[in-house]
């Protein structure tokens, strides 16, 4: 049952009844008591076919362009692939795994801010035509390279907080979407739409209607130029949460009936990415080094203790920001360890810090949380792990990319086989696992140790 995240061979287990992913995961930490204890991913791709139907039942007609960095393993491409999503792509190599999956390209968007002209004259040799532009430079390298494609004018969005200053990062103004187009007809370059992001530190939907309403100004400011505008990218920021799915919707839908409505013609597509794919796969990972300190040396300041004589713990994990945590790097990660033992509820909880294995300063992954006394060869488990997780491979200490586990409940397969997806190469790699795998719950645990 092993997919192997850079083998299109993967293969998918069907769950008998009574099943679980987390009966998988014990399955696995079971056989690896006699194998070697290595990290691994457990990925239910029923979870990516739920979230496919939310959006549909929330927010339809919008269509998914699903960022490929999020999470780059071919079941996850394939599984989009065949219920309608197209993909949006920062990079060749993106791109190129895309190809090689025979994705169509009519369905794939370049939408790198910085693109590589190498990277464009691939993009023109693949027939993928749809990308994004910012700035007069940017233009003029596409115009070079890619003489067929058909741009999006990338608009900042703003804060209607004042928390955060104008997204002038990536993105340009109002008043430079003129001067870009005068450019784009001079270059003789088709441009066909609109893109905006709202931040994922912006905790107000309220901030779409700032940047819908912008985006007709730009639509309206395109028609004196003579360009036929038929797309609108409202970016991502879907946290996978079906509340904040719906508040959105509920901000954009009478704004897009109001701006863009059905006879306009204006195709409104967004950029989930964590939505599909973060809820989808756990990590199992292994502590391979302990170390206890002294109290008021390690303790940070926000955690308090009942008795500062008891240690501190720091754990080291087989696993960390170079490899599955890598995310950490770039964004804040709200890691939170689950302890695969069996422990008692009155067991006291230590402080303790969690650790990759590099021994490197910033291959810290919790920085403080309270956990029971945990010995070398114990597991912890952590939920949300599919987005940001499994891309390229680090090659910092020789690190090796966990394996992957792909599951599916026979519920969601007939849900599968009822959506009408026939991908010959995503439906052979599915077989049946029987309920024998279950353990009893003495054997569950007495692995840990």
């Amino acid at each position: 049952m092993k997919g192997l995240p850079e083998d299109a061979n993967y293969s998918i287990g069907l769950l008998d009844e009574g099943i679980t992913p987390a009966d998988v995961i014990d399955n696995y930490i079971f056989e690896q008591t006699h194998t070697g204890k290595k990290a691994f991913f457990v990925g239910d791709l029923g979870k990516l076919m739920k979230k496919r139907i939310e959006w549909q039942n929330v927010m339809a007609p919008i269509k998914p362009f699903y960022p490929v960095r999020c999470n780059s393993t071919p079941a996850v491409l394939e599984i989009l692939a065949a219920l309608g999503t197209g993909f949006v792509c920062s990079s060749k190599t993106e791109m190129a795994i895309l190809q090689d999956l025979a994705i169509a390209p009519e369905n794939i968007m370049y939408i790198n801010p910085c693109k590589q002209a190498s990277h464009i004259k691939y993009a023109a040799k693949a027939g993928i035509n749809i990308m994004t532009c910012d700035n007069d430079i940017e233009l003029q390298k596409i115009a070079r390279n890619h003489p067929n494609a058909r741009l999006l004018l990338h608009i900042a969005t703003e804060d209607i907080n004042g928390v955060e200053e104008m997204s002038m990062k990536f993105g340009t103004t109002l008043k430079n979407c003129r001067h870009l187009m005068e450019l784009a007809k001079e270059l003789e370059v088709q441009i066909v739409g609109v893109k905006f992001h709202v931040s994922n530190s912006c905790k107000e939907p309220q901030v779409y209607l700032h940047a819908i309403a912008d985006a007709r100004c730009v639509f309206d400011m395109a028609e004196e130029f003579g360009f036929k505008m038929n797309i609108l990218d409202i970016g991502g920021s879907f946290t996978g949460s079906e509340l904040q799915l719906k508040e959105v919707n509920r901000v954009i839908s009478p704004l897009l009936v109001d701006y863009f409505p059905e006879e306009s013609g204006v195709n409104v597509i967004a950029e989930p990415g964590c939505y599909y794919v973060s809820s989808a796969f756990t990590l199992a990972v292994n502590i391979i080094a302990k170390k206890a300190v002294e109290y008021d040396k390690h303790l940070s300041s926000g955690m308090e203790q009942a008795r500062s004589n008891e240690p501190v713990f720091m754990y080291y994990m087989n696993d960390g920001v170079y490899g599955s945590f890598s995310n950490k790097l770039s964004e804040k990660l709200n890691a939170i360890p689950e302890v695969h033992k069996k422990y008692k509820e009155d067991e006291p909880l230590f402080a303790s810090s969690l650790w990759g294995p590099s021994c490197d300063e910033l291959d810290q992954i919790v920085e403080s949380c309270l956990l029971p006394e945990l010995s070398v060869g114990d597991w912890l488990i952590f939920d949300n792990m599919g987005s940001g997780t499994l891309g390229e491979r680090s090659t910092f200490n020789d690190y090796q990319r966990p394996l992957i586990y792909y599951v599916m409940s026979f519920s969601d397969w007939y849900e599968v086989q009822d959506a009408g997806i026939t991908s010959d190469t995503l439906m052979k790699n599915f077989f049946f696992v029987p309920s024998c795998i279950q353990l009893s719950p003495e054997d569950r645990f007495s692995t840990a140790a």
